[in-house]
């Protein structure tokens, strides 16, 4: 039997795999700070990349975009906010979100998170 956390490990593993085909180089993962976790982190370009990966393996379930409400937002905005002082990262940033539906078909939203920094 697979236990959640497995899932999420692979999901992420696939997520990783998927965006460096689509030229992202992921730097870091599961970034943890009291407050929350950043799955990946990556540079597309001259960008940072944050990326939440979200594993569905039902239908009835909210899509994995959807189910980042306000406070989780808040959690990866303040998560992300420690990362970049702590790299003193100056640069454009951008929050992704990685969808895997139970097929395991992959849908990236780009920019999907506002930080309205």
């Amino acid at each position: 039997m697979t236990l959640p956390t497995d899932r999420g490990q692979i999901a992420e593993r696939d997520a990783e795999r998927f965006l460096e085909h689509q030229g992202v180089r992921v730097i870091g993962r599961n970034y943890r700070r009291r407050f929350g976790e950043i799955d990946l982190i990556g540079r597309h370009g001259d960008v940072l990349v944050f990326v939440e990966v979200r594993k569905r393996s039902h239908r009835q379930f909210a899509d994995g975009a959807e189910s980042i409400d306000r406070r989780k937002q808040q959690r990866l905005l303040r998560t992300a906010e420690a990362y970049l002082q702590q790299q003193r990262w100056n640069g454009a940033v951008r929050f992704d979100v990685i969808v895997l539906d139970a097929r395991n078909r992959i849908e990236w939203l780009q920019d999907a998170i506002q930080a309205g920094w």
